[in-house]
């Protein structure tokens, strides 16, 4: 049935491999569970309901993607966009929250209807293939930056925007992720399968052993132990359509959408070129599925009471891992279910553990850096220019934007505007709308 349902040996993989590949992205995402509600409780929305908005919008998300996509990605609220949520429309723009999920609702409803038609494979197989490296190279530059900053190996400096941690260095949870990364890149290179899964639960263990982590973290004290019921989902159908249908929050909503939109192709893009499905003519297989799915997940998520769901860059663990089905996927969603009743379990795994994950599989991400054409300046300056801004400004389409605009502008005055595609110039005009709604909203 499974092979069947995900042509497992068409794609070259197995049972074992997906599931492990699952756990992998998983255990790398499940630091959302207890950011999101974080982020989002700030501006007012109800902290037990934002949690449970996420799990339900993860797993509509993964499912849809694993068994109708088959793709090995996983869904979540994504990062980014619940801060630009909660502190840009909720605290700069003096909007409620439920007006800001209605917000969500209308970005989420108008990403569906571009994936139903033919613009949105249109748009997303019209990326050059240096933009699709550098994208991907930037995706990987973006990892590392949370990675490090997790693991509290960089802290903010007034001067040089980001430093070492010299003052902790020597921590025991700065040293034990350290520990970490390495012990992955060494089961890495002697082919032991599941190599970030065994790293992120063993640096967990010995954390709790020598007393770096509590044994429990719980969600809130009264949900300490392995098992407890779900929280209420305070936040479910609370979203106000009608107060983010106005010329207020027109600006809000096209960055939402944009941003949503540009960080789904990003990711899946990279994530195609990773697992091999990218065709001879640059073309990504099955893209419009994927890119439906991620679509569908945010709608779902704005009616369970979260902010927009997007696909995770994250899903490179599981991929490195071996995944390359959509049953990698459904394992993410099937266990982002079963932290309704294991919050506790599922948000002990603590940041130094799972954050070298996100390192390692940056360094992933980078080898598609070696493959742009370097004695072109009209391709790899708008690729690494896009790759360097995403970590940079800490937004996949803040880079994205800023590349394709270079790439349309270089390309137009230095005599090679032949070479540029409708869809490259119909990117490059959108980013000038976006960097004007991102403006306006500061």
């Amino acid at each position: 049935m499974l092979e069947k349902l995900f042509q497992l040996s068409k794609h070259g993989t197995n049972v074992k491999t997906e599931i492990l590949a699952g756990v992998a992205t998983f255990l790398t995402m499940a630091y959302i569970l207890a950011v999101n509600p974080s982020i989002l409780s700030a501006a007012g929305f109800p902290k037990e309901g934002v949690f449970v908005a996420t799990v339900v919008a993860a797993v509509i998300g993964c499912l849809i993607m694993g068994l109708w996509a088959n793709w090995p990605v996983g869904l979540a609220p994504g990062m980014g966009l619940n801060a630009f949520v909660a502190f840009t429309i909720v605290f700069g723009m003096g909007a409620t929250w439920q007006t800001a999920l209605g917000a969500v609702f209308v970005s989420g409803v108008i990403f569906v209807i571009i994936s139903l038609t033919p613009a949105r494979q249109w748009i997303i197989n019209s990326i050059p293939r240096s933009m699709k490296l550098g994208i991907g190279a930037g995706i990987g530059l973006f990892l590392a930056i949370i990675g490090l900053e997790e693991m509290a190996l960089v802290v903010p400096h007034p001067a040089t925007f980001v430093t070492l941690n010299a003052a902790n260095i020597l921590a025991p949870s700065i040293l034990l992720g350290c520990a970490g990364f390495a012990l992955m890149a060494i089961l890495d290179k002697r082919g032991i399968p599941g190599g970030i899964i065994i790293s992120i639960l063993l640096v967990t263990i010995i954390g709790m052993i020598f007393g770096v982590t509590d044994l429990f973290t719980g969600f809130q004290s009264q949900y300490n132990g392995i098992f407890s019921m779900p929280p209420p989902a305070s936040g479910m159908f609370q979203l106000d359509i009608m107060g983010a249908l106005t010329g207020a929050m027109a600006a809000a909503i096209f960055t939402l959408l944009f941003v949503d939109f540009f960080d789904t192709a990003g990711t899946l893009t990279s994530v195609a070129n990773l697992s091999g499905r990218v065709g001879q003519d640059g073309k990504v297989e099955g893209i419009e599925k994927a890119v439906l799915a991620d679509s569908v997940a945010t709608v779902a998520g704005s009616l369970a009471g979260t902010s927009n769901t997007t696909s995770y860059i994250e899903s490179g663990a599981g991929i490195k891992e071996g995944g390359r089905t959509g049953l990698t996927a459904v394992t993410v969603g099937v266990l982002f279910l079963l932290s309704l009743f294991l919050a506790p379990l599922a948000l002990s795994v603590p940041a130094y553990a799972a954050a070298p994950a996100l390192v390692f599989i940056a360094t992933y991400f980078m080898r598609n850096i070696k493959d742009i054409e370097w004695e072109d300046a009209s391709e790899y300056v708008p690729a690494v220019l896009a790759a360097v801004v995403m970590p940079c400004t800490f937004s996949i389409a803040n880079g994205i934007g800023a590349g394709f605009l270079a790439y349309l502008v270089i390309k137009a005055l230095s005599g090679k505007h032949t070479e540029l595609n409708p869809g490259t110039i119909v990117i490059g005009l959108l980013a000038i709308p976006y960097f004007y709604s991102v403006s306006s909203l500061a």
